[in-house]
């Protein structure tokens, strides 16, 4: 009889221990019975409260191929914690040839033994369902308390020993300055390169190896994409339905949060800023003339292979209802470049102008490697210092 092994563990927080006693005991189990274990299916850190595990699922799928008569498992709440599950899948297994066998719970093969399996099937669900229940009760718990349930700690905080948020004083300027830049308009990818190469990071600290110091891990687009949304910043908590004002310390003021919102909304209706591997950097800021809507990034290619981009009327683009033609990125981009920098470089005009639309053009410049030394110059001609 040819026998394959089952093994799982449903958490982080179990080691590969876990796995080697189930593996230990399933083959102790074969050599006593006489059974040849051809192989085996391990499934780490998943849950048997659903069936989409990789690995279980291949083991299914396998059944049918007649590879082996059994699965020995080292306790059937390793095969499913779900006896609808167990039933479906156990079907599957009749109709192949192959049976699951427990090697820790002696189960007769008569009438008494399908009682005593849906007992302990039941028991499994029941423990399952119970311990979500007792999990999201203390989590609750710690939520009235505006506690920490877990989870990466944001930037700009830490947990003190009641497990209580509060701001890390080394780390809330970046936060702040990350929120005034974005607000200002710069872009979340250029932020990134600033705060990375200045060694501004999150903080991990490995659960599973107490004694590692933690490290610090550079910032990525998604990391500070959530941050400019995360609310406790601005001394929210929330979890659930359960939402407490001011029980957490604010680094960031309301108004700069909202006003950092508007702009991540403008964004989001602005698709196409990043298409393909080009940066298309008037998105948001170039507006069709003949219908008012905003152009968006747009590319295609030619007969011969060759890639075009430009600038397409949103309106033209997704209803059909304007008949602006596209305009070429590079064509539009330079001229509006050279529109500034001629602007900047009036003391009429260059008055008129603050600092974020400095900022803004020299970034543009950079990106379009424009020669931009005339705006520098411009700048130190009327004493002003821009970031």
């Amino acid at each position: 009889m040819k026998a394959v092994i089952y093994a799982r563990y449903s958490s982080d927080n179990q080691r590969e221990e876990s796995i080697e006693g189930q593996m230990r005991d399933c083959i102790q189990y074969a050599e006593y019975n006489d059974i040849h274990v051809v192989g085996s299916y391990i499934d780490r850190a998943l849950s048997a409260k659903t069936d989409n595990r990789p690995n279980f699922q291949k083991m299914i799928k396998d059944s049918a191929k007649r590879l082996f008569d059994v699965i020995i498992v080292w306790k059937l709440d390793r095969f499913a914690r779900n006896r609808f599950d167990s039933a479906y899948y156990k079907n599957i297994l009749k109709k192949n040839g192959v049976r699951v066998v427990s090697a820790k719970e002696s189960i007769s093969e008569g009438a008494e033994g399908i009682i005593l399996e849906s007992v302990l099937e039941g028991y499994a669900e029941y423990y399952s369902v119970e311990l979500a229940e007792k999990v999201t009760r203390g989590m609750t718990d710690n939520a009235l308390k505006a506690m920490s349930n877990g989870g990466i700690t944001p930037l700009g905080y830490y947990l003190d020993d009641a497990q209580h948020l509060q701001i890390d004083e080394s780390k809330a300027p970046f936060v702040r300055e990350i929120f005034q830049r974005f607000s200002d308009g710069e872009m979340i990818k250029t932020i990134i390169a600033d705060m990375n190469a200045r060694g501004v990071g999150l903080t991990v600290r490995m659960k599973k190896k107490p004694g590692k110091k933690p490290y610090t891990k550079p910032l990525g687009y998604n990391n500070v994409r959530r941050m400019l949304s995360n609310r406790k910043y601005i001394g929210e908590y929330r979890f659930k339905d359960i939402v407490i004002e001011d029980a957490i310390p604010a680094i960031i003021d309301k108004g700069l949060f909202e006003k950092v919102q508007k702009r991540i909304e403008v964004n989001t209706r602005a698709p196409a800023i990043h298409k393909a591997e080009d940066e298309y950097l008037l998105t948001t800021h170039l507006f069709c003339g003949k219908c008012k809507a905003m152009m968006i990034g747009d590319s295609g290619t030619g007969k011969k292979g060759t890639v075009y981009h430009c600038y397409k009327c949103a309106n033209a683009k997704k209803t059909h209802t304007c008949d602006k033609k596209a305009v070429n990125k590079d064509l539009i981009e330079n001229a509006v470049i050279k529109a500034v920098v001629a602007k900047i470089m009036d003391d009429d005009y260059g008055r008129r102008f603050d600092g974020t639309v400095v900022v803004q053009t020299l970034r543009f410049a950079n990106a379009r490697q424009y020669d931009f030394t005339c705006i520098a110059t411009a700048i130190s001609r009327r004493g002003k210092r821009y970031r």
